[in-house]
């Protein structure tokens, strides 16, 4: 008897192990993957495949619903219609990964036919780069490198590339390899705000402030000072965290002039200014 009931759970084990889905992926993590949400109140999974559209971003393309029976079994109700495709957000919304397994229980693909439409000229620079951005843009930086570094083997000038992978680099704390780059755009795009701006938080984070000195000069003298505020207020903070006061009052007067407009940053420049005064 005792036997019998190990083994009745044994394999209500293994029966709840291979059917249970786990919901801790989010969109930007389940690129061409099968996945099934939360159920609802009538206890089905919605389920689609999640893909990259490269006008719309990410999309899911909705398939219908399941239900799972007693002994695990995946049971689907595909819509009646054409497929659905629903332009995704990033949110904090959870979905599970399809186990392989339970895909032709479902009567669908692993990769379906119409993906290879949206995978045309995958290696392509100008796909490199658009979902090197787009991953920057949802903050997956590492996901953005392995598009962004391809690309730029391809051609380094390709255009916006340069900033773009810098920012990667900048992202992920990998301020060196940033400021090699972002020196060779800039030098060719010196009137270029955002380049300089990558170019000097590379400088500033790395602890070459006298570089960033330089560098935010130029760029008050070059671009349209879309950014010598942040450029400056960087700098003007990283003096404040060395406790230098020299340095503190040599740029307080900047800081104050190009963040003017900017109440909480003035707020936090008169905050440093009377903590480097006492």
């Amino acid at each position: 008897m005792k036997k019998t009931l190990i083994l009745l759970i044994l394999i209500s084990f293994k029966i709840n192990a291979q059917t249970e889905l786990i919901f801790n992926k989010k969109f930007i993590d389940s690129e061409d993957k099968w996945v099934a949400f939360q159920k609802d109140s009538d206890n089905k999974y919605g389920f689609g495949f999640i893909y990259i559209d490269e006008e719309a971003g990410l999309t899911l393309n909705h398939e219908g619903s399941f239900t799972i029976s007693n002994n695990g079994d995946f049971i689907s109700k595909k819509l009646d219609s054409v497929s659905m495709k629903v332009r995704l957000q990033n949110n904090q919304v959870k979905v599970a990964w399809i186990p392989k397994e339970k895909l032709k229980q479902l009567n669908v693909l692993e990769t379906p036919n119409w993906l290879k439409y949206y995978k045309n000229d995958i290696n392509s620079i100008k796909r490199l780069y658009a979902w090197g951005y787009k991953y920057n843009s949802w903050n997956k930086c590492s996901k953005a490198l392995t598009y962004l570094e391809k690309a730029y083997e391809i051609n380094p000038e390709y255009k916006n590339l340069g900033v773009e992978l810098a920012y990667s680099y900048n992202c992920l704390n990998k301020y060196e390899k940033a400021i090699l780059i972002m020196e060779k755009v800039v030098k060719l795009n010196p009137k270029d705000s955002y380049s300089n701006k990558e170019l000097i938080y590379a400088q500033i984070k790395s602890g070459k402030l006298k570089s960033a000195e330089k560098s935010i000069k130029k760029a008050i003298k070059k671009t349209d000072g879309k950014y010598n505020g942040e450029n400056i207020y960087n700098l003007l903070y990283t003096y404040y965290e060395m406790n230098d006061k020299k340095k503190v009052l040599n740029w307080l007067n900047e800081a104050k002039k190009w963040n003017s407009k900017n109440k909480e940053l003035m707020n936090s420049i008169g905050q440093m200014e009377k903590d480097i005064n006492k």
